[in-house]
């Protein structure tokens, strides 16, 4: 059981989350809290899986106490739930599982305790099994590694194969219906003609891991009705990149080497090289966190006096993300302690371009002041 900690200073959106949460058998709610202080307070000894939190509260509010929470019980995962998204961004800069918005829908309630179980799940394999060997990465694009060495590239027999095995390992150990699967990749086709397409393409798929030696089951599930993709024992490179954030101290001298790494581990956007639409907000979210980590690791290295190792994490934030606009205003700020001034015009004039040219805009009004009183200030120096 998933034991669940409530708190919300609405009585009443508290009983109807609570009594939710009851009908589904895999959740225990252990407590309810209308005082986000008195649930900080609590939490370590009640030990929760999930923290379902409110945002708008008095006194302190939801990502407060989210922070306060993380410290004290870094096990539990965080879902918000508000019935304002203004808090979005620092949601998922503080690494949530979910933001649920209010009224809360059953529907969309579900598809958070599917992304909790399989955390949770994760986390209790994690402490049972060795360390494993065969490791799937899907940042940049879909690989296997067996032993930190990449294997070679399946040779997916069409692209229907390949985003048919996309798409299983997105809802990895979830089930999915065949209806979901045929609207999906072929959408024109009518039940009968689809339904074959896809019987083809799952049994070309199972022979493409099975020629490459992949321990990778897709079973049928639900009495025939859909499959399930189920890796097992197979490492998952998101999962292990986001648990390494989540269960690291704030960056210091002592932890900074491991930071690094997991900067590093970050090669690309998640499945970004196909253009699958139904993956854009799970790039979005690792994104977003990656982002939020880098800049953190960079301010690091700025305080510390490490401004070779400052330069090189903001150089690689504009070349893995080009539009992130504070980026490019922290490489220039950098390369303006060390008295580099060809490099801060030419990463601004770099940085017009770009935005002129794909997107028909100029620089953040912030950023253009900053730089005129850069230029201005450097002017009168000369």
């Amino acid at each position: 059981m998933i034991q669940a900690l409530l708190v919300d200073d609405e009585r009443l959106a508290l009983m109807k989350l609570k009594m939710m949460l009851e009908e589904l058998t895999t959740i225990n709610v252990i407590a309810t809290y209308t005082d986000p202080s008195e649930a900080v307070n609590a939490a370590p000894l009640l030990r929760p899986d999930v923290i379902f939190l409110d945002i708008d509260m008095p006194e302190m509010n939801g990502v407060q106490a989210a922070e306060a929470m993380q410290k004290l019980c870094p096990q539990a995962s965080i879902v918000f739930v508000t019935a304002h998204n203004s808090y979005a961004i620092e949601a998922f800069e503080l690494y949530a599982l979910d933001y649920v918005l209010k009224p809360v829908q059953r529907g969309r309630l579900l598809k958070t305790i599917e992304r909790l179980e399989e955390r949770v799940s994760r986390a209790q394999e994690d402490s049972r099994k060795p360390a494993q060997t065969v490791m799937i990465r899907s940042f940049q694009s879909l690989r296997f590694e067996r032993s930190g060495q990449p294997l070679p590239n399946i040779r997916w027999r069409t692209t229907k194969a390949q985003e048919l095995f996309a798409y299983l390992f997105h809802n990895r150990n979830r089930f999915v219906s065949k209806d979901t699967l045929t609207d999906l990749l072929w959408p024109d086709f009518n039940l009968k003609k689809a339904s074959t397409h896809l019987y083809t393409t799952i049994y070309q798929v199972r022979q493409c891991l099975k020629q490459a030696e992949i321990d990778l089951q897709i079973s049928n599930a639900s009495g025939g009705e859909g499959y399930t993709l189920e890796t097992g024992s197979l490492l998952i490179d998101s999962y292990e990149w986001e648990k390494g954030i989540l269960t690291q101290d704030a960056i210091n001298k002592d932890n900074y080497e491991e930071h690094q790494r997991l900067f590093d581990f970050y090669s690309g956007d998640y499945l970004n090289d196909y253009d699958y639409l139904w993956a854009e907000g799970e790039r979005q979210r690792l994104r977003t966190i990656w982002l939020h980590h880098a800049m953190n690791i960079a301010e690091f290295y700025v305080s510390s006096g490490r401004i070779p190792e400052a330069v090189t994490v903001y150089q690689r934030v504009v070349q893995l993300q080009p539009y992130f606009e504070q980026g490019h205003l922290g490489l220039m700020k950098v390369y303006d302690s060390i008295g580099e001034r060809s490099a801060v015009e030419e990463q601004y004039h770099t940085l017009t371009a770009l935005l002129k040219r794909e997107l028909g805009v100029k620089p953040p009004a912030s950023i253009k002041r900053w730089y005129e009183e850069w230029k201005h200030l450097n002017l009168r120096s000369m």
